[in-house]
This record gives structure tokens, sequence and C-alpha cells, in this order.
């Protein structure tokens, strides 16, 4: 397999020969490769967007529609086929492909229509004689950095409402997960999509990312990256003030109170803990259960934890597949060594297994540990791999000092069978999203994003289309009758 940069709606070779190994993270073996965009590349995308932009925003809300509602017809219509691609590119069983390829879809169907429905108003004037007349336009052309972990699923996000809403969006995929998404770009096209309006640009964060970040002929910039790569992208946008809209790192705690069924709690955590082997921005890190459930709750996710079943993602009935690469692996390795040297008790995984066929493939057993200090690696830095720590509180207050404690403020979740008191405490949280009694804290119809170092702005909901959307005032004197 290999792809290549599309921009100008052509697919191009890169100004500067580069390309990236991609490999399936079940073998270790290569399975293609892509080239890699630099300055130059972004600069022939940003021209190309450019000369369409003006006519992309004029066909109105409508047209643009009709394509997108047709983009999204031809990738559901090849949703096998994406789905083994992503699997084999990025590991995660190939059911949760196809769960990611179809939610992708909802969500292009979404904007469409959404689009739709953006009006305007008329506001109060201070004057009898002058009204106010606001509207709302696109932005201008934007660019967007989608992540690895889920890569067709964030794709959407942003290029759904950008199109819809006006834009030209110029797109930097993984480079190590760019063959699912080519596909979809190859739907866009294929739907009838005007060269210039959509670009995909795979490449590295230093070369591609930061000339994104950087040009001053991009309005606005979204990106899904670490708090480091977040705080990076802002520093290079400050120079034409992009708009920004940023997802960046998380740290979710999980609370379990003392009436919570525990067996749904744990079943819960499980899920959210190790689905993607924990390469989630809303997975959960750390597990604080109240002291009287503790022992339950712990021997309940234990139990569960070990009887997890590995395999390749394109295996029938596997449910938990891979790690992207090696560097999972040792980060996860480092923060389990970090845990058990200042007192933690492990309690579940904590080693590569040996599978058969699969010796070199980049798998690692889920892992719990209990009793994790304060000042260890998984109860302070976002792990992004299949570990989990737990300790036990005693009192609400003490909980939500430890919940409230970091920098991070993305997802929480709480589970509980008192939902007054659970409503009190999801507002004493200090995150962007809050999941009482479920484990997901993303849905279509509502906004999705962080605060503190989590990140700024929201996706999905009609939050995610309004970002792309700028506000105008039209101040009009009006004629007196007669």
């Amino acid at each position: 397999m290999e792809t290549t940069l599309f921009y100008g709606g052509e697919w191009h070779l890169p100004a500067k020969e580069a390309w990236f190994t991609v490999v399936d993270p079940a073998t270790g073996r290569p399975i293609g490769r892509t080239a890699l965009a630099g300055a130059a590349d972004v600069d022939r995308a940003v021209d190309a967007a450019r000369a369409a932009q003006r006519d992309w925003a004029a066909i109105g809300a409508d047209a643009r529609a009709r394509i997108l509602h047709a983009a999204a017809d031809r990738i559901a219509e090849r949703a096998d086929a994406i789905a083994r691609l992503l699997t084999l590119e990025q590991g995660k069983p190939v059911g949760d492909s196809r769960k990611e390829i179809d939610f992708g879809v909802e969500v292009i169907h979404y904007y469409a229509e959404e689009a739709r429905r953006v009006g305007g108003s008329i506001r109060p004037s201070a004057s009898p004689e002058v009204r106010n007349l606001v509207s709302h336009h696109p932005v201008g052309i934007v660019a967007g950095i989608v992540p690895w972990n889920y890569p067709v699923d964030l794709y959407c996000w942003k290029v759904g409402p950008a199109l819809a809403a006006g834009c030209p969006a110029i797109i930097k995929p993984p480079h190590e997960t760019p063959f699912a998404i080519a596909e979809v770009v190859r739907c866009f096209d294929e739907a009838g999509l005007p060269p210039g309006v959509l670009a995909n640009l795979p490449g590295r964060g230093p070369e591609a990312g930061a000339a994104l970040a950087a040009h001053p002929g991009i309005a606005m910039i979204s990106a899904t990256a670490s708090i480091a790569a977040g705080q990076e992208i802002a520093r290079r946008a400050a120079g034409n003030l992009k708009r920004l809209s940023l997802e960046l790192g998380g740290h979710a705690p999980f609370i379990v109170l003392p009436d919570a069924d525990v067996e749904a709690a744990a079943k819960a955590a499980l899920r959210r803990s190790f689905s993607n082997m924990g390469q989630i921005c809303i997975a959960v890190n750390r597990i604080l259960v109240h002291r009287d459930v503790h022992h339950r709750f712990a021997d309940a996710l234990a139990a569960q934890t070990d009887a997890i079943v590995l395999g390749h993602g394109l295996e029938e009935g596997v449910a938990y597949g891979p790690v992207l690469n090696a560097s999972v692996i040792e980060r996860t390795q480092a923060h389990l060594d970090d845990a058990l040297a200042k007192g933690g008790r492990l309690l579940a995984g904590g080693q590569r297994p040996r599978l058969d066929g699969l010796e070199e493939g980049f798998f690692y057993r889920p892992t719990l540990v209990d009793e994790a200090p304060l000042d260890s690696l998984p109860m302070t830095s976002e792990s992004f791999g299949p570990i989990a720590a737990m300790r036990a509180f005693d009192t609400i207050e003490e909980m939500l000092a430890i919940a409230n404690g970091l920098e991070f403020g993305l997802a929480a979740y709480l589970y509980t069978e008192d939902l007054e008191r659970g409503w009190a405490i999801a507002e004493a949280l200090e995150c962007g999203m809050v999941g009482v009694n479920v484990n997901d804290t993303s849905d279509l119809q509502a906004p999705f994003g962080g605060t503190k170092l989590s990140g700024l702005g929201r996706e999905l909901g009609t939050e995610g289309l309004m970002a792309y959307l700028e506000p105008k005032l039209i101040r009009m004197r009006r004629r007196a009758i007669g």
C-alpha cells in the first residue's frame, strides 16, 4: 500500500521526497508507506484552498450538504474495507474500527444538516432608527491535526463541520495511520467536492504541523494532540492570531461511591480503561474507590482484567488488540515500575504476553495497580496505554481534592445510586465532561472538550459547527416612511 498527498483535487508526491513506513502493530511487519508533507506542500495546499475559498462559501449550505451527504454515503458503502485498513495500521479490533467509521459517517451527515439551520438575528439598538443585523460567515481556510488513536473518527469531527460551514480544510492526518483516511478522502473527491476545498497532508508534527500552525493564510486550526504539542501549536499560531480549537491530554478519574452498583461500575471501568488499549484521551487513569467498597471493587475489576484475551484485531471475536508501537509499551512499563517502586500493588497484568504467530507484535497485558501513591506516574501523568491505577478514599472532600488536583480537565466518571449527590459532585469536578453512571462522554449532539490544560474550544454538537463561523454585525439606518 502507498498513499501520497492530496490537494487541488489531485494526488501529489511531496515537494521534498520523504516517506514513512507503516507497520501492522499486531505483527510488527510493514504494510505500506506514506509520503510525508513539508512546509512547501503546505504552501501549495493553501494556494489551492485560497483559489476555491470564495466559491465554496458562496454555493450555500444546501449545495454543500448534498456533497457531504454523498461523501458520507460512499464512506458507508466502503465501511468494511476501510475498517480492515484501520485495524491493519492502528491495531484496534475490526469491530471497533467499524464503529469508529460508522460514527464518522453520522458526524458528516449531522453537520451537513446543521449547516442548513444556521440563521442570523436582528438585535435591539439604542437608536430607534438603526437596526442591528447579525449573520454568520465562514472563518476562512482552516487546518486540522488528527491523532492516530481514532484517526477516521476525529478526521470527520474536523472535516464535517468545517466543510459544512463553508471553510476549505487542510488536514494533517497521522503519518502512523494514513491509509483509512486516504480512502475517506477519495470518497469526498468522488462525491464532487470542488478542487482545493479539501487537502490531505500526512506528515510529522515538527514539519507539516508546525507549518500549518504558523501559516498566515490559515485562519483557524483545530488539533487533537498532547498538551506539549498543543502549547507549541498555540505559540506558532499566535503570529497571525489564528482561532484555536485544541483537545489535548486527559487524565480521567473514575469515582466509585459506597452506594454504587459495584459489578456494573467495575465492568464500566474495565472498558473505559482498556478499550483501544487505553490509547484514548478520555480513558480512565485514576480509579478512586470509597474504602467501604474498595476490596469488592478491586477484586471484581482485577478478575475482569485477567480475563481479557488479546489477539490480532482481524481475528473473529477479538475485543482487545495491540498498542500502536514500542514507545507505548515503554511508557506503560515506566509508569508501572514507578508505581510499584513507590508502594503500589500489582493486581493484574504487568507484562508482555507471547502470542502464537504474533511474537513481534506490540502487545502488553492490561494492567491494574492498587494503592498507587499520589505522586506516582500513573496518578500524575497521562499513560495513554493499558494501565489504570487505583486507590481508596474516605471522604468526598478527600476524593475531590485528588480528582481536581492535576492540570488536566477533560473528562471524569462517577458511579453512584444517589443522583442528587452525584449531580453535586459532577458540578464540583473541574473538567469539561462528566459521565454519571455512564463510561463515555462523547455524544454527537453534545459538546466535547476540556478545561485547564486539557484544551479550549469544543467539538461535536452545534458548538462544533459554530467554531468555524464568524459573526458579522451590519448596522443599518432605516429610511423614514414617506
